[in-house]
């Protein structure tokens, strides 16, 4: 203060202009929207939050409005009762998502974890078939252990009216319940996933053919699960920290402002599932194995 009084130094309280900062300000919020058109200004609010710009839902929503954004018209339905796993491959979601590319039909089916809402995975075909349901869930078994449960609708793919179907006959194999939904509420957060899929890559994007589709379909839910953020982790998490346990060193370092580069340090490939744990329940010694109840040792 003394160098900045005799002029020998800048003023300790000089700095960008107010309309520089808001300069600034909204080019973060327009480049953050045009990287993702499919976002609303809230999800565009915590996807800038967790980067460490820290700015109002309303200001961003005034600067894409004034920028040409219009929200779309959504008839919201209250519920009461509420389901939310407990921990990651407690159960995961079973849905397909139809659209026309071109003149091509294509069915992707998705894979969801209840806990986390990370897709652990996906498959594309022109028809709602068994073989991909089979193939997709052995091979999302193969990288991320079975879970507990699944749920899904009572489509052909998944499930029999008569007999028993190839994809329940692998769950028994399995030792995985299955759940079949009554109503379409049950598989709830797939149907808002696959409405969420629609708005941010097939209503944003023209595909040339199917194998474009693919491409950034496979490129879309990456960066959904490991940098998308979601309102129902409490708008500042992305899918993959919850699903590999490390919610709480990425607040941290939000809280902390690492900013930008700070959440790439944390490398997935130090993280583990637990495959295997021993509980008691009761007093009653359990062995679990991949999500799966083993063994239970009688008092």
């Amino acid at each position: 203060m003394e160098r900045a009084a005799a002029g020998e130094g800048p003023s300790p309280t000089s700095g960008p202009a107010a309309e520089e900062v808001e300069a600034q300000r909204d080019k973060e919020i327009l480049g953050e929207w045009h990287r993702h058109p499919g976002l609303g200004p809230s999800q565009v609010r915590n996807q800038l939050r967790r980067k460490g710009v820290k700015v109002a839902v309303q200001t961003v929503r005034r600067v894409m409005e004034d920028a040409g954004y219009r929200p779309p018209k959504v008839r919201s339905q209250p519920h009461d009762e509420r389901f939310v796993a407990v921990r990651p491959n407690h159960m995961w979601h079973l849905d397909y998502v139809h659209r026309h590319i071109n003149r091509a039909s294509t069915h992707t089916l998705i894979l969801l974890d209840d806990c986390s809402r990370y897709v652990v995975g996906h498959g594309v075909d022109d028809a709602e078939r068994a073989d991909l349901v089979i193939e997709t869930f052995e091979e999302a078994v193969r990288r991320h252990g079975k879970p507990e449960m699944v749920l899904h609708d009572k489509g052909s793919a998944f499930w029999s009216w008569r007999g028993i179907s190839r994809f329940t006959a692998l769950l028994v194999e399995l030792g995985v319940d299955q759940i079949a939904a009554e109503h379409k509420e049950w598989n709830g957060k797939l149907e808002v996933f696959n409405a969420n899929l629609h708005k941010e890559l097939f209503d944003v994007y023209r595909f040339y053919d199917v194998a474009e589709m693919r491409r950034r379909l496979s490129a879309h839910l990456h960066w959904y699960n490991h940098g998308r953020t979601s309102h129902a982790l409490g708008g500042l998490l992305a899918p993959a920290d919850r699903y590999y346990g490390r919610a709480e060193e990425v607040l941290a370092r939000i809280e902390a402002g690492a900013g930008r580069d700070g959440l790439d340090a944390i490398d997935l490939r130090d993280r583990c599932l637990e495959l295997f744990k021993v509980v008691s329940q009761g007093g009653v010694p359990e062995v679990w194995l991949m999500g799966q109840k083993v063994l239970e040792l009688k008092p």
